[in-house]
């Protein structure tokens, strides 16, 4: 047993376009990272703050990484308690999966401190728990991508399957930020809960293509899937720079180009001798919207969720 471990977990992108719910990508262009303490006292506390910001709620009921910890130090019956110190390499409200990443990183960090480590698949509904601070009911997408890495499909949540999807190697994902924040309740809050069944038809039509072309490689397929008719035409007015982005990204040879997670930031998939010249026209696109938009870039198939004593966080079983 030790009294003291780090973990890092990754940015990722949620939905990935046209997987509302289903779909996450992890993002390894940035990361938190969380070092978990052991305490006499039972509980999870708030240590030292740094990295993107210096403040963060102090309790559970507003903190993702110490709700996540709590809730898999209570599950066990630990006799003992935590102090994180969370430092923030993702963004909040970014669209980015902070919250999910924060969350991710305790519970690895906390589940490294127990006698007896669980699996890795195992911390995913302590994770959720974590999010739930963020979203009620919390979503899934950005949790697994973050836990797990690569491009994760829940399959379904009760009981849960996620499973990775390949992934094509030639592929990178480039994520633009713009200086603007939104929040996941908010963004959920501009969603219908019915949409026409044509648009239901052709969403179903373009993840099928979209899951056939990670399986097979299929560029073309990528390319005809990654167009979201769901939940993307409903948020649009959260960032009327959007069409202008994407429309700059597709013509500058982009496979897809999307809103990540709840936005604002926005992404798209390029082939990687094209990721530089879509990165540019897109982040010209912000510019004649007046934002200045902060540019990441990683490869699709990203690293999830690690211990950074130089040893691996376990693969899901």
């Amino acid at each position: 047993m030790t009294d003291r471990a780090t973990a890092s977990a990754p940015a990722s992108i949620g939905n990935v376009a046209v997987g509302f719910d289903v779909l996450g990508q992890a993002f390894d262009a940035a990361r938190d990272s969380v070092t978990a303490v052991r305490e006499a006292k039972k509980g999870a506390r708030l240590g030292e703050v740094g990295g993107l910001v210096t403040q963060l709620p102090e309790v559970p009921a507003r903190n993702t990484a110490l709700a996540a910890a709590k809730a898999l130090l209570d599950a066990v019956d630990a006799p003992f308690g935590v102090r994180l110190s969370i430092t923030k390499g993702v963004p909040l409200s970014a669209g980015m999966g902070g919250s999910a990443a924060s969350a991710v990183a305790a519970v690895v960090a906390v589940n490294a401190l127990l006698e007896t480590p669980l699996p890795l698949a195992d911390l995913l509904p302590f994770a959720l728990e974590g999010e739930r601070v963020s979203s009620d009911p919390p979503p899934w997408d950005n949790v697994v991508a973050s836990l797990f890495g690569g491009l994760a499909l829940v399959a379904r949540e009760r009981p849960g399957g996620v499973h990775r999807l390949p992934t094509p190697k030639s592929v990178v994902a480039v994520l633009l930020h713009p200086p603007v924040e939104t929040r996941t309740s908010t963004a959920r809050r501009l969603l219908k809960p019915q949409v026409p069944m044509r648009i239901a038809v052709e969403h179903s039509r373009r993840i099928a293509a979209f899951v056939a072309g990670c399986a097979t490689g299929n560029v073309d397929l990528l390319r005809a899937g990654l167009d979201d008719l769901l939940v993307e035409p409903q948020r649009t007015p959260l960032l009327p720079a959007l069409p202008a982005v994407k429309q700059a990204a597709l013509a500058a040879g982009a496979l897809g180009c999307s809103f990540s997670g709840a936005g604002p930031s926005v992404f798209a998939w390029a082939l990687a001798h094209e990721a530089g010249r879509v990165e540019r026209a897109m982040a010209a696109a912000f510019r004649a919207a007046g934002l200045e938009a902060t540019a990441y870039r990683a490869p699709v198939e990203s690293a999830g969720a690690r211990l950074e004593d130089g040893e691996a966080a376990r693969e899901a079983a």
